[in-house]
Formats: structure tokens, C-alpha cells, sequence
């Protein structure tokens, strides 16, 4: 089944070039029936795929609440008032997560870029320390989990407190995100397996999301 369609991509561009209230607001309905019904719908077929990398994790279709993020960015720090989102994302976060920064997968679709994500973003200092321990009380667990993986996100300029700036993992320590990325493409994201594509990509980075969620103390 191919959930989305070129008009999804090219609604997303069209905002990207109008990003006021007016043009949104002309334009709802547009935004309802190429970009948010669809993305629910994908949602929904993937809670399937995702129970079987956790049962901990929750793909929620509902418009709000659920896992789709909201089209409306919060402006309240930012320079750029820009109101609306340029991409559609959603995150399938574990089922004990409140917000983005709880573990979890991560699907987004923009105009410039498809990819599929996973793992901790921007975790409060509790829980970002407790990662960091856990990087230091299991190192060759970690090791193997992040063989090869690229990492995103940013780093301390200097190691956290109460690490050993020599220790032998310093650059991961240094870390305050633990996110990794897939990349994908439009073309890609019309076709119908991109759901399965989605499922692959998740579940090769399973083994790292199970050591950051074990490490906050919850079950994978």
C-alpha cells in the first residue's frame, strides 16, 4: 500500500514558499487531506511493524496527542516566526515517554529531505547522566551497539562533570543528544514499501535505542 503521495511533497513546498496564517488558512483543508490524513494512516499501519521490534513503543493515530507532531512551530524563543512547520514528522516514542525527548523512532517528510530517525534527543540532565553511566559501567555493550553508527545532534565543547576528561569514550560522554539517522527519498516514500523500508531502518537501530531505554531504567 503506498500511503503518500507527490502531493504530500508538494503541499510541503508550496507552505515552505507561503509560510503565513493567510495561506494556511486557505489552504487546510489541502493541508488535512494530503499531509496529515495520510500521515495518520501510516501511523496507524504501523503500529504492527513497530510491535514487533517493542512492545514498548506506540504508534498513535490520534490528529492530537498521538505520534504526529503538529504542523505549528512554537515561535515563543525562536527569530524565525515563520508559524508553520516545512515537513510532516512523527515520533513512536516509548509508551512511559511524555514528550519528544523520551526513546524512540522517529519518521520525518519534507520537501528537501525523507529520513527515519531513532534514538534520545535532548534528555533532561537525570536522564542524560544516566546514559552517560551507562556508557561508563558497560563499555563493550556500547561498543557494539554503535559500531559503525553515525551520531547526530550536538556535544559539550568539554567533558560533563564528574567524568574523566581522558576517559577512553569522551567524545560519546560529551554528547546531549544519542540520535541517529536514514536517509530516504521522495520517490521512495510513494511507493508501497516504504512502510517495510521504515520497519528496516528501525529496527537496525533497535539494538541502540534498547541500551538508551534500559539505561533510563525502562523496558524494551
Amino acid at each position: 500500500m503506498d500511503h503518500f503521495k507527490p502531493e504530500l511533497f508538494s503541499f510541503l513546498a508550496d507552505l515552505k514558499q507561503n509560510n503565513t496564517r493567510e495561506w494556511f488558512t486557505k489552504n487546510k483543508e489541502q493541508y488535512r487531506a494530503e499531509v496529515q490524513a495520510p500521515l495518520l494512516e501510516f501511523i496507524s499501519a504501523y503500529s504492527g511493524p513497530l510491535g514487533k521490534i517493542s512492545r514498548h513503543f506506540v504508534a498513535d493515530p490520534r490528529p492530537a496527542g498521538g505520534s504526529m507532531f503538529r504542523i505549528y512551530r512554537d515561535v515563543r524563543f525562536s527569530r524565525d516566526k515563520s508559524p508553520y512547520k516545512t515537513h510532516a514528522a512523527a515520533q513512536f516514542r516509548h509508551r512511559e515517554g511524555k514528550d519528544v525527548h523520551a526513546p524512540g523512532f522517529y519518521l520525518h517528510l519534507g520537501p528537501d529531505e525523507v529520513f527515519m530517525g531513532a534514538g534520545l534527543w535532548r534528555p533532561a540532565g537525570p536522564t542524560l547522566g544516566a546514559v552517560r553511566n551507562a556508557i561508563v559501567e558497560n563499555p563493550d555493550a556500547w561498543r557494539e551497539v554503535t559500531d559503525g553508527l553515525t551520531f547526530g545532534g550536538e556535544s559539550l565543547k568539554r567533558g560533563p562533570k564528574g567524568f574523566d576528561p581522558d576517559h577512553p569514550m569522551i567524545n560519546d560522554l560529551k554528547r546531549k543528544d544519542f540520535v541517529i539517522s536514514s536517509s530516504s527519498t521522495q520517490k521512495a516514500a510513494c511507493r508501497p514499501g516504504f512502510l517495510d523500508e521504515v520497519a528496516r531502518a528501525h529496527r537496525a537501530a533497535a539494538p541502540l535505542v534498547r541500551f538508551l531505554t534500559e539505561a533510563i531504567g525502562l523496558e524494551f
